[in-house]
């Protein structure tokens, strides 16, 4: 048994490296099964097609994201700092996710059904992680939100378009920078004070 859940993981592991490397249209069974050093039909033994691979693979990089993610927010800081902790640890993460971005931004992986099931699945994860940040912002007084379900609905919107300018422009040691400068503008408006 313990052979069989290594054997799986191995071929999650070489799945992730081949559907980042040529994407999930070009990737084949073949080549995950070469990359793996197994048989074809040993990956079908495991697997029976390239979708549940596919969402498997996504599914553990989902799973390291959530992981670090909760791992900085379950720090006893104020929930402002929850916030930034949250976008800056899902932008730096994100970047070495690219199968989990993968899904998340490209459209014409839309008609697959597990696809849009994915995506509805994390983006109701990731609602649940910053309205538990804002009502423990809302508990503390720090803010001061009528409805924190509907602001982190717009909030997990608004990060969602903002992953392509903040990850794609410039280097990381300048992320921190930027990601500081859009959670300002979140929090407190583009509104003269």
């Amino acid at each position: 048994m313990a052979n069989k859940l290594k054997v799986k993981e191995l071929i999650i592991e070489v799945a992730r490296d081949v559907f980042s490397r040529y994407g999930y249209k070009k990737t084949t069974m073949d080549d995950i099964a070469i990359g793996a050093r197994k048989g074809k039909s040993s990956i079908y033994y495991y697997f029976k097609s390239k979708e549940e691979i596919y969402e498997a693979v996504v599914d553990t990089e989902s799973n390291i994201l959530f992981k670090e993610i909760y791992n900085q927010i379950e720090q006893p800081v104020a929930a402002n700092e929850k916030f930034k902790l949250y976008v800056f640890t899902r932008m730096n993460k994100i970047r070495e996710l690219s199968n989990f971005y993968e899904v998340m931004k490209n459209e014409s992986l839309y008609q697959l059904d597990f696809i849009m099931e994915l995506r509805n699945k994390y983006n109701a994860h990731e609602i649940a992680i910053l309205q538990n940040i804002l009502n423990e912002g809302v508990k503390t007084r720090e803010f001061s939100i009528q409805d924190p379900e509907l602001a982190a609905i717009a909030l997990v919107t608004a990060i969602k378009g903002l992953e392509a300018p903040l990850l794609i422009k410039g280097e990381k040691r300048n992320l921190e920078k930027r990601i500081d400068y859009v959670v300002r503008i979140l929090f407190y408006g583009i509104m003269r004070r």
